[in-house]
């Protein structure tokens, strides 16, 4: 099969190879999906730099976690009635060494989701990290239905599925972006109230529109947001960070702790793997009743990885990053 892959880490022109490896065969209770989409993530390109010191965990690393794509072999225990299915893939190179920047990836058989026909291959290869990442950081602490949901960088990658996802589960959604030049990029039909941080005061903005304060922080910049989420935040509020820019995080710690505030922090590989099901569960019958997109920004042929990956490191802008798969 054609392939990426990495031996050693580094910058992506230096490490990424594109070449032919053997075709994997999938074992007991796993399936073998001919991938037509890879998804790339920051996080996909955190491991190939060697992000906070972290080391080659195999040998030889096939990058990326998510795709889309067609099973085309089952292992022993699969229903061979699943061969010829389309679906999308999540955790395919989480604790694992082959990824999905490759003709064939093998994933335990519950990886590999079903996707509705009318789905495209690209919405489907933008639901797990991000996806998954978006479902836990609304609904780890319960349903949302009439609550008011505050989602920090609503433009982004976990952001625009996180206001999706609790739009679709009943909330009411309060957003902000960075610039207010972005403001005309947020979806009316999700967002009911959006600010911008660069403007006039946040606070004040969110507590016009949240008199008693928010229900639910979904936090991507909580170094820069502490201070702010502790001002608009309801007694027994719930901030679900799963970013921060300073490794070292600074809180209001006294007047969160009066507030009953809980801080809940969200690392995405290892979420419980039932709450991973439900997430994908739940993501597929969103999309499949329309209430969850994807801004696409590039798409990249497999031979250009080292492109793609530069194009997530290098930030800016929105929408997914995917590779296709010839």
């Amino acid at each position: 099969m054609l392939a990426s892959w990495y031996d050693d880490q580094g910058p992506a022109a230096d490490v990424l190879h594109v070449g032919e490896l053997p075709d994997p065969i999938p074992g007991p209770r796993e399936v073998r999906v001919r991938v037509t989409v890879s998804g790339v993530n920051p996080g996909d390109t955190k491991k190939r730099r060697g992000w906070l010191g972290s080391s080659m965990p195999y040998p030889r690393v096939i990058p990326h976690s998510d795709a889309a794509g067609v099973i085309d072999a089952v292992g022993a225990g699969v229903d061979a009635r699943r061969v010829g299915q389309r679906v999308w893939v999540y955790g395919a190179q989480s604790y694992r060494p082959c990824g999905t920047a490759a003709q064939y990836t093998v994933v335990p058989a519950d990886l590999a989701v079903p996707l509705p026909d009318h789905l495209s291959d690209e919405l489907g290869a933008s639901l797990g990290i991000p996806g998954i990442t978006a479902h836990r950081t609304v609904f780890a602490d319960g349903p949302v239905d009439g609550q008011l949901v505050l989602v920090h960088g609503v433009l982004g990658g976990v952001g625009s599925l996180a206001a999706q996802l609790a739009r679709w589960a009943g909330a009411t959604v309060i957003a902000t972006v960075r610039r207010a030049t972005d403001l005309d990029h947020v979806d009316p039909a999700v967002v009911s109230h959006a600010v911008a941080l660069d403007t006039g005061d946040p606070v004040a903005a969110i507590r016009s529109y949240a008199p008693r304060g928010v229900d639910r922080i979904v936090e991507v910049a909580l170094s820069e947001n502490a201070d702010l989420d502790n001002a608009v935040a309801a007694n027994e509020a719930v901030i679900a960070a799963y970013a921060t820019r300073a490794d070292r995080t600074e809180i209001p710690f006294w007047p969160l702790l009066f507030n009953n505030v809980t801080l809940r922090l969200l690392g995405s590989d290892d979420f419980p793997a039932e709450a991973k099901r439900q997430a994908a569960r739940d993501l597929t019958s969103a999309a499949a009743v329309g209430a969850l997109t994807v801004d696409i920004r590039d798409r990249y042929p497999l031979d250009d990885i080292a492109k793609a990956h530069d194009h997530v490191d290098a930030g800016g802008g929105h929408g997914r990053i995917l590779l296709t798969i010839p």
